[in-house]
């Protein structure tokens, strides 16, 4: 392009001062017309892009987007989609991490990235300034709150009431609340640069807000680790989701198309849906009348099992017998959409390299996952005094070592003791509040879950040694 201008100037330069107007005039013309209709920055070609290797993804740090799991892995439907993709193109997805919706819809803008992946719907405001992907998935905006805590049962109730509305900035939820306003003048609502929609879920939760807004597929996935949430109605009718482009970039756009096609009619898209979506519910107290079902009935087949394990891997019997309930209820054959299997839930890569065959045999998964717990303890500073060192390891068992890693660093970073249960246990929540995971080496993190995990097996761990007696 450089050397286009030069030959440029080199013709300017020639030419008489009555012809320059002429010149400068289309000049201008050829110039506009070589940024076809972009007008959002450049775009690369679909051939610029296989040759480069590499597909430039901007998504934001979510469940519903992109994460880290617990063994340090890249996942999320998004993150699942656009490796998909990428491999029908024959490249890697090289993903950039932005911390909000603005941030990722300014990226496109700059040309940034060949395409952005978050969850991101299609609105009026927004298609005349990108160019969207293809539907494939279609979500409802919900208005979301607490049991037990204010509860609008509509619109109407929602002004009444002048509930305490937060909704993050930049997003289409803001954008659906101008519209509603302009109907509904009585209509208020705080925009919030400094939390994303699962950080402000974590704040209705804790009664700090109302309610909130946020699309069906976020509140789906989210109720599972915020089980007293509840939907009060819908704000808007399904909407659509799609990938954003850039202005232009037709062909991208095509390759998408075609892909998503297939990927749809080969049953690989539900697939992601349902490991994703699928819920599971999850307890959020020991329900003790259920547990000592479970311990007449199903606990007795695996006693000597759990015997054997922790003897050899130096482990308490009532904990390891507690972790599998936590994880299975002691069922072995137990499985998630996420693809952990089992009565010690092992994902397929943990297995493996413990060397076990099948999951759903009991003994094997057992002695796997006393074995994963044990080397997972090895992992921690031998200075780390019990039961901390093993509390930990339970943690990370749950929620990865990088993510544990990350809150060792915060606790120190905050002036914590990072080799302490209690002090960690108040750090870890912060891993799903953006102002400090976007810092942190593993990102996102459902903070709060490995904190009840461990409590959890703790409980069922004390009422074993009661019922052991």
């Amino acid at each position: 392009m450089n050397q286009d201008f030069k030959i440029l100037e080199m013709i300017h330069s020639s030419i008489t001062p009555l012809c320059k107007r002429t010149f400068l005039a289309v000049l201008l013309a050829v110039l506009l017309a070589g940024c076809g209709s972009s007008l959002t920055g450049d775009y690369r070609s679909l051939d610029d892009i296989k040759e480069s290797g590499k597909l430039v993804v901007l998504t934001r740090n979510a469940p519903t987007t992109y994460h880290f799991n617990a063994q340090g892995n890249p996942t999320g439907p998004e993150y699942d989609l656009v490796a998909g993709f990428a491999q029908s193109l024959g490249v890697e997805p090289q993903f950039i991490i932005k911390n909000s919706m603005t941030e990722i819809l300014d990226g496109i803008k700059k040309g940034e990235a060949d395409l952005a992946a978050a969850g991101i719907t299609k609105t009026e405001v927004r298609g005349r300034q990108f160019l969207f992907g293809p539907t494939y998935q279609e979500v409802t905006q919900q208005v979301v709150c607490r049991r037990r805590n204010v509860q609008p049962e509509s619109l109407k109730e929602l002004i009444e009431k002048k509930v305490n509305l937060v909704v993050a900035a930049g997003t289409s939820y803001e954008e659906n609340l101008e519209r509603l306003k302009s109907k509904h003048p009585g209509l208020n609502w705080k925009a919030t640069t400094d939390m994303d929609t699962e950080e402000i879920f974590e704040q209705v939760w804790e009664k700090e807000i109302d309610c909130t807004v946020a699309d069906s597929t976020i509140v789906k996935i989210n109720r599972r680790y915020y089980p007293e949430l509840t939907v009060q109605f819908d704000s808007t009718q399904p909407e659509p989701l799609a990938w954003v482009l850039p202005q232009g970039a037709d062909e991208l756009n095509d390759a998408i198309a075609d892909w998503l096609e297939e990927f749809s009619h080969s049953g690989d898209f539900d697939s992601v849906m349902a490991k994703y979506y699928k819920y599971i519910p999850k307890f959020d107290y020991v329900n003790i009348a259920t547990f000592k079902r479970h311990f007449r009935n199903r606990y007795p087949k695996y006693r000597k099992l759990f015997d054997k394990a922790s003897e050899k891997f130096g482990l308490p019997h009532n904990l390891l017998a507690a972790q599998a309930y936590q994880e299975s209820r002691w069922n072995p054959r137990a499985k998630s959409p996420t693809g952990v299997r089992g009565i010690m839930m092992l994902t397929l890569v943990t297995a493996k390299s413990l060397g076990v065959k099948n999951r759903m045999d009991a003994k094997a998964s057992i002695m796997a996952g006393a074995q994963y717990l044990h080397e997972l303890k090895q992992r921690f500073r031998k200075e780390i005094p019990e039961p901390d060192r093993t509390y930990m390891a339970l943690a990370a068992y749950n929620v990865g070592r990088g993510h544990m890693h990350d809150a060792q660093k915060l606790a120190r970073d905050m002036g914590k003791d990072p080799y302490s249960w209690e002090e960690l246990r108040e750090v870890l929540p912060l891993l799903s509040q953006k102002k400090y995971y976007k810092k942190l080496k593993y990102g996102y993190a459902r903070g709060r879950e490995p904190v009840r995990y461990v409590q959890r097996i703790r409980d069922y761990a004390n009422i074993l040694a009661r019922e052991l007696k």
